[in-house]
């Protein structure tokens, strides 16, 4: 019956999408009206029609194509969660100098229903905002007037790239339903293209072809449309996800050869694998030639290198001085943004900047050095030989005996082989001084630790005063350490209190500037919160405030993986002595389970030694990655591991 009722929902809707007026301006009563999305009624806004068109067009002035990229999109807002829907911001590149992209032809209306009527209200000029991002880049904000819950809201507008071959990836799947979506993608049959699907949904391409001309030239046009409706929403509601754009449905394009021999011209390729592409990024002025350049810092290397004098000393020497000495300046890139001398001369620069400085000054001091091309976690995983899939540049060093270590000196607390959580992904290519590249893998060979010590009592008046010891290692010391070293002591405190619900007496932080050491908090509490008394009984949860309440998954299933960025493992011990008077009724029993493969394990045990009651609790995974398949199981672990510690001690009076 349910499905009867499913099916007989989407032809109502297949019905009403087809009669739909998707002309702008053409909202109908029926759109306004609508109170929530019929096959996700959670949903708090939905693309009503999504439309995209991008083509090539002669720029006379410039004499070569231009891109133009028309959008149109008509939103429903279903309730104040979805208000965040109507307010679009265009990002476009705008650089200080050289050739910019535009964005124009801004048109938009929000549509409601006052009194069975429909009324419109103009997007004004007052409300489009242009806003310079930073050196490179420019937002256009549209900020739609008068949205209400059941608001319709409509935009359109053009963006004009001097950049023709850098096609943005379509987007078939956003983080709303889209109950229309048409997108078409032209371009001259001088540019070939590869194409690749990205995401766990897709739309089967259709192409067609047309004429086009510059004056008297004619040529061919290649034209691929993609159409669908009722495409369900990816939502970024979960935690441990990198980039949920990686796993949401779309295409991407790289132009792959430029062929002009039809009009006199040459052929040019682009993309044919990993090799080339990583020993044409290796020519360019700003990559390769940019490690020959080593007098501006000779001097510096000469000052390290009478004391630095084993490989393991003048890695750490030399890594500690690039960090401090050029600071990274937020921005990423495969290439330097300023060169390495300048960078080194003015103390900043971009990625490419610090890191070739790092490898250079390495080489020069006589260890083997070399470039690793890595795309950043925001930049996705790349599937195939393409030059955008690397974004960042970290340093390798290796050994004789195939060991290596990693680098990246943009990261103030990062530590030969603890990358930042931006540079882990997956593996990075590194690049040789010939130009030959290979694979290595970019995470850390040691876990991300948190060991924590509670030594805590109950007072006569049932409260539970202690100190606890927490101890981090290496990527989560250095995330602490990210986080919190600019923070004043009195905001940390009242964070770990508010997050705890105790009051704290002592609070104290070991080692946050000595990266060789492991960060130490020691903190002595209080709390009146943590015990329950039922009927002369006490109930009181072995790890205390170390407790887990929630599970994290919630979905049914998950279509993307969970990202952990990295292996890790929480210990913690509590010893809690008991008050006088009382004796110990009930102890939780112990448990111990493991996902498949090896994935993850949870080990937890109480036990009792004279008048204290001990907990050991050991959570684990030793894979970063949890693949889709096994989130029923991760859930599933994570219900057992929430439902065991919250279990009681209990304490019944003699």
């Amino acid at each position: 019956m349910l499905r009867k009722i499913t099916v007989f929902i989407i032809l109502c809707i297949q019905v009403s999408i087809s009669a739909q007026n998707y002309k702008f301006g053409k909202v109908s009563k029926e759109e306004i009206a609508e109170k929530f999305y019929p096959l996700d009624s959670t949903a708090d806004a939905a693309y009503l029609y999504k439309h995209r068109r991008s083509y090539f067009d002669w720029d006379q002035s410039a004499g070569w194509f231009q891109l133009i990229t028309e959008i149109h999109q008509r939103i429903k807002i279903y309730n104040k969660e979805g208000f965040e829907f109507a307010n679009q911001e265009v990002v476009y590149y705008n650089p200080d100098s050289g050739k910019r992209e535009k964005v124009t032809s801004i048109k938009g209306y929000t549509y409601n229903l006052e009194k069975g009527k429909i009324t419109e209200e103009k997007l004004a000029k007052s409300n489009i905002f242009k806003e310079k991002i930073n050196k490179y880049n420019s937002k256009v904000k549209l900020t739609m007037p008068n949205v209400k819950e059941g608001s319709v809201v409509e935009f359109r507008y053009k963006i004009y790239s001097p950049y023709a071959t850098s096609i943005a990836d379509v987007e078939f799947q956003k983080g709303i339903p889209i109950k229309k979506l048409k997108t078409q993608i032209e371009f001259p049959e001088y540019f070939k293209f590869n194409k690749t699907n990205k995401g766990f949904f897709s739309i089967p391409m259709k192409t067609s072809y047309k004429n086009g001309n510059v004056g008297s030239t004619m040529y061919n046009v290649s034209v691929f449309n993609f159409e669908a409706e009722n495409i369900e929403a990816l939502k970024n509601n979960e935690p441990y996800v990198a980039n949920v754009n990686n796993y949401r449905g779309g295409l991407k394009f790289e132009l792959a050869q430029e062929d002009f021999v039809s009009i006199g011209g040459n052929i040019t390729n682009y993309v044919t694998s990993w090799t080339n592409i990583s020993k044409k990024i290796f020519e360019s002025s700003s990559f390769g030639s940019e490690l020959n350049k080593t007098s501006y810092y000779k001097n510096e290397l000469e000052n390290i290198l009478k004391t630095a004098k084993t490989d393991t000393d003048k890695i750490n020497s030399i890594f500690q001085f690039v960090k401090s000495k050029v600071k990274w300046n937020g921005f990423y890139g495969k290439y330097t943004e300023k060169g390495v001398r300048k960078a080194f001369k003015e103390n900043e620069g971009n990625v490419a900047d610090v890191n070739l400085i790092l490898t250079s000054m390495l080489r020069s001091a006589g260890l083997n050095a070399d470039p690793v091309l890595v795309s950043s976690q925001g930049n996705g995983i790349p599937l195939f030989p393409t030059l955008k899939g690397f974004d960042y540049v970290i340093s390798i060093v290796r050994f004789p005996d195939n060991s290596y270590v990693l680098l990246d000196a943009t990261e103030l607390y990062s530590m030969p082989n603890i990358l930042p959580s931006r540079a882990l992904n997956w593996q990075g290519r590194i690049v040789t001084k010939d130009g030959n590249s290979s694979w290595v893998k970019l995470a850390s060979p040691n876990p991300a630790t948190e060991n924590n010590i509670v030594m805590a009592k109950i007072s006569d008046d049932f409260l539970i005063e202690g100190q606890i010891r927490t101890k981090f290692d290496n990527l989560n010391a250095l995330n602490y350490r990210k986080n919190n070293n600019h923070i004043k002591e009195e905001e940390l405190i009242s964070s770990y209190e508010e997050k705890n619900n105790l009051e704290l007496e002592e609070f104290k932080l070991l080692n946050e500037k000595d990266l060789s050491k492991s960060l130490i908090r020691n903190i002595k509490f209080l709390s009146e919160d943590l015990i329950e008394e039922i009927n002369g009984k006490l109930y009181i949860e072995p790890l205390l405030f170390l407790t887990q309440h929630q599970n994290p998954f919630k979905l049914e299933e998950r279509k993307f993986p969970v990202d952990f960025i990295t292996t890790w493992k929480d210990v913690n011990r509590v010893s809690i002595e008991l008050p006088e008077g009382y004796t110990l009724e009930k102890l939780p029993e112990p448990m111990a389970i493991a996902l498949p493969n090896n994935i993850g394990v949870f080990k937890y045990q109480v036990t009792t030694r004279g008048n204290r009651v001990n907990t050991l609790c050991i959570l684990e995974f030793n894979q970063s990655l949890v693949a889709p398949q096994y989130y029923v199981a991760l859930k599933d672990f994570y219900e057992k591991l929430v439902k065991k510690e919250s279990e009681k001690i209990i304490l019944t009076k003699i």
